[in-house]
């Protein structure tokens, strides 16, 4: 195809706005209620079957005297561990008068982009995208005629026991809710769960087991490769998971006083009073704790989404903390389309549905729960299932709405790792180029370890977006931790390309101590220069082993993503001075490249705190300097998904 007459894949499709059917579920959201008020009884006892009390808000709609409306109506269930107060608090401040829409005016109206602060607006537009109504108390939905239920983990808030942490116990407790839910007389036994994040794991692991009266499952943020989506990716973890642990267990001490056992809480809590921390600091620090590997603990606890029979919409972004996993998700998800849809916005953990509700931007994310919620509790004809299925923010353009993902018509493409000079990088530690086809060049270019890397969107990852706020290095100019990688960039596009689906960079190595930290950023290049990151991976030395029976691979038999067990066993030790293959996957994404932008490779021996290697690894690294071999024989080569002729 030519710039004339681009790839179909680059021509207008479907509407990601939702056209018409998503403007009546808009109206909807915005008129009136049926019910004029909510009840909220506070601090509801679920009793589990071993005896450990659950703890829960049930909001009901109610009429004017504040009185609960008589029936039964479908239920939504939010199971949390960020204690129940403190998602109630979030509702009660969007709802205090004055305040609460003095705040949803100003997370709409407020916008810095296009200035030095332009990351703020990342943040603040949260609550206009719908996501601060969908992780505390839908009230619209409520007193649109639906119950919400809103319960502790045990061991966390007012629940008793001690915190299961996404385990088998947690997971019987989540089917013993759906049946204890169903019975109550307020519950016509219909129900959906709905959360972000941990919640949203926890919604799959239920739907995966099939309770009766589960119809539908909103998911925001969830995963399903928990350890190498960001507990040891490539086997290096990360700092987002110490301190996520220590937030929820700080915040379990935390109960709400009315009717609670105070012996039995207390108790419990004695019992477990940081749970996970000691053992994870045992394993960063001497690499004695086994879950800093793949583990049988991690087979407990990622869902088996192909178990999943309830209709269910996924949400997820590029650079969420877990990464590719909401298109994972949707891809082993075995409904029809339709009953399965996926949404993947350009953004962070901490900021999902910023900007949605906009013009040419999906629908707010409260507004597509109560639009799924209403086809698939109620029965009603509201075309929802006709949305995307697949709906996407392309990096480096605007929305697209198409039938899957990956793009079927991208094709796996070498570009070859050279030591010629792109001249496009020269602020980096080494500048090499991509090209389509193997130059014969030959060199060795080294890396060493650099803190440069802090000022990454790597970091802004791991951390959730909340760096977004300090802007430049932190979202879209990467050029500064350049100055401590070795850069491979292709020539300018002669044609807009669509990168679409997993990467792989086959590497050839030598390294100068027993391990070896690689971590590679891959970025569009403007033409001014600013380099912005669009996807990571990394991966040690001595976790280079593969297995092809779970791996992916191009018609030619190269990697396109290659699967490491990352096992204890499976551990290979490191020759100095030798070359040694590497192949590192890269996160899933989709980005257009427009006419005169390049790609680039950025590959660093450190990016903290993204990757972090343990106590142990990181001494058997020994600062040493790192060389990436360009042999014309045994050549170093990414393996993009390209759709269109760039001309690189």
């Amino acid at each position: 195809m030519t710039a004339a007459q681009p790839h179909p894949l680059l021509r207008p499709g479907r509407d990601p706005s939702g056209g018409e059917a998503a403007l009546s579920w808009s109206n909807i959201a915005r008129e009136q209620p049926r019910y004029p008020k909510v009840l909220v009884a506070a601090d509801v006892r679920i009793p589990m079957s071993d005896g450990v009390i659950l703890r829960a808000y049930v909001i009901r709609p109610a009429d004017a005297s504040g009185r609960a409306i008589a029936g039964d109506f479908p239920t939504v269930l939010n199971i949390t561990p960020y204690n129940k107060l403190l998602i109630k608090s979030v509702d009660t401040i969007l709802n205090a008068p004055v305040v609460g829409p003095l705040l949803r005016v100003l997370s709409r109206r407020f916008d810095l982009s296009g200035t030095p602060f332009d990351g703020i607006t990342e943040i603040t537009r949260v609550v206009a995208g719908g996501a601060a109504d969908l992780l505390a108390v839908n009230r619209h939905l409520v007193r649109s005629g639906y119950v919400q239920l809103l319960v502790d983990v045990r061991g966390t808030g007012s629940s008793t026991g001690t915190w299961n942490v996404l385990g088998p116990r947690e997971q019987q407790d989540s089917l013993e809710v759906i049946e204890w839910a169903a019975s109550q007389p307020w519950c016509n036994g219909r129900i959906g769960m709905s959360g972000i994040s941990y919640s949203a794991i926890n919604a799959l692991q239920t739907a995966a087991k099939r309770p009766d009266g589960l119809d539908a499952v909103f998911a925001v943020e969830g995963s399903v490769d928990i350890v190498r989506e960001i507990f040891a990716t490539g086997g290096a973890p990360s700092l987002f998971i110490p301190l996520w642990l220590t937030a929820v267990n700080g915040l379990k001490w935390v109960p709400s006083l009315r009717d609670l056992d105070v012996a039995t809480w207390l108790r419990d809590r004695l019992s477990s009073p940081a749970t996970n921390l000691l053992d994870l600091a045992k394993g960063f620090v001497t690499g004695g704790d086994r879950r800093i590997y793949d583990d049988p603990y991690y087979a407990e606890i990622d869902a088996e989404i192909e178990e999943i029979t309830a209709p269910t919409f996924v949400y997820g972004c590029w650079h969420d903390i877990f990464g590719g996993s909401a298109p994972d998700i949707y891809n082993r998800l075995s409904l029809e389309r339709g009953h399965k849809q996926l949404l993947v916005g350009d953004g962070y953990h901490g900021n999902p549905g910023i900007g949605f509700g906009d013009p040419g931007f999906p629908p707010r994310l409260d507004v597509l729960e109560r639009a799924w919620f209403d086809r698939w509790l109620r029965d009603e004809d509201n075309g929802i299932e006709n949305y995307g299925p697949v709906t996407l923010r392309r990096q480096g353009g605007g929305w697209t709405a198409h039938g899957r993902f990956p793009a079927p018509q991208a094709e796996p493409t070498r570009l070859y790792l050279s030591a010629a000079s792109s001249g496009t990088a020269r602020h980096a530690v080494a500048d090499g180029s991509l090209e389509t086809q193997n130059d014969g060049s030959s060199g060795h270019l080294s890396v060493r370890p650099t803190l440069r890397s802090v000022v990454s969107r790597d970091t802004t990852q791991v951390l959730a977006g909340l760096p977004a706020v300090l802007g430049g290095g932190f979202t879209y100019d990467n050029r500064f931790a350049e100055k401590g990688a070795v850069s491979f960039t292709t020539g300018p596009a002669h044609s807009p390309t669509v990168l679409s689906g997993p990467m792989n960079l086959h590497l050839r190595v030598i390294c100068h101590a027993p391990e070896a930290l690689w971590a590679i950023m891959v970025c569009d290049v403007a033409p001014e220069g600013k380099s912005t990151v669009l996807t990571n991976g990394a991966l040690l030395a001595t976790r280079r082993a593969v297995d092809d029976e779970l791996s992916l691979f191009a018609p030619n038999g190269d990697y396109t993503r290659p699967y490491h067990p990352l096992t204890e066993e499976s551990l290979e030790s490191v020759p100095l001075g030798e070359p040694i293959e590497l192949d590192i996957d890269l996160l899933t994404t989709e980005a257009v490249f427009e006419i005169g932008h390049r790609l680039r490779v950025d590959i660093f021996a450190t990016d903290a705190p993204r990757f972090m290697p343990i106590l142990p690894d990181l001494l058997r690294t020994r600062g040493r300097r790192q060389d990436i071999d360009i042999d014309t024989e045994n050549p170093s080569y990414l393996v993009a998904p390209l759709v269109g002729d760039p001309g690189w």
